[in-house]
């Protein structure tokens, strides 16, 4: 079992935006920030239903079929599930519809208290007021010998990896300037020396940088 992350990041280090609006709640930096890896066939088909085969193959579409195998239970932040920009929707149930492309546990760190919500493809939303150790332990229980993902959002994962608990970070460097929202690296300095490193570039451009420890 190894604990995981993959991100998107623009080539100055950020992996949230700031253009969000009532009209557009993720906005056009987000969707630039993310246009490869929503192009391949494996997110058309895993995360919109797509199965007519549409969607760029290559080295973008590899590293999106590896995104989802071998995964045995998710952690997320409140804010990744959308809690925060829906503090009062009790009937709330996560941006992904009826069939959340997870299809394992899911463990929400949350200071708010809610019953899980357990879907048919498997996927089920627990929601914990705990510590990122503890939420590890619980998620790698129902893992067995398969990896726990730590999906976001960037607070969550930067409090991973600066506790050491990160074993692959995998980041999909894309090439566009954002120039504000939330960094990776911010007090995250040196990390680079706990682990091995080595990169690939996609024919979208996209550099996939993989930091690893064994």
């Amino acid at each position: 079992m190894a604990v995981r992350i993959d991100l998107n990041v623009s080539l100055d280090g950020f992996a949230t935006t700031t253009d969000q609006s009532p009209e557009n709640p993720f906005g056009e930096d987000w969707s630039r920030l993310v246009a490869a890896y929503t192009a391949t066939r494996t997110f058309r088909s895993r995360v919109l239903g797509d199965t007519s085969g549409a969607g760029t193959t290559g080295v973008d579409e590899r590293y999106a079929q590896e995104y989802f195998e071998g995964v045995g239970a998710e952690i997320m932040g409140a804010g990744m599930f959308g809690l925060h920009q829906n503090p009062d929707d009790t009937e709330w149930r996560g941006w992904w519809g009826d069939e959340p492309p997870f299809e394992v546990p899911v463990f929400v760190l949350t200071h708010a208290r809610r019953e899980p919500i357990e879907f048919a493809n498997g996927t089920v939303f627990h929601f914990l007021e705990t510590t990122p150790e503890e939420a590890l332990a619980r998620a790698a229980a129902v893992a067995g010998d398969r990896d726990v993902r730590v999906g976001g959002g960037i607070d969550v994962v930067r409090q991973f990896l600066r506790r050491g608990l990160v074993d692959r970070l995998h980041l999909a460097v894309n090439p566009l300037v954002i120039g504000s929202g939330q960094r990776i690296w911010d007090g995250l300095r040196g990390i680079e020396n706990d682990y091995e490193l080595r990169s690939e570039v996609a024919e979208s451009g996209v550099i996939h940088l993989n930091f690893r420890r064994d």
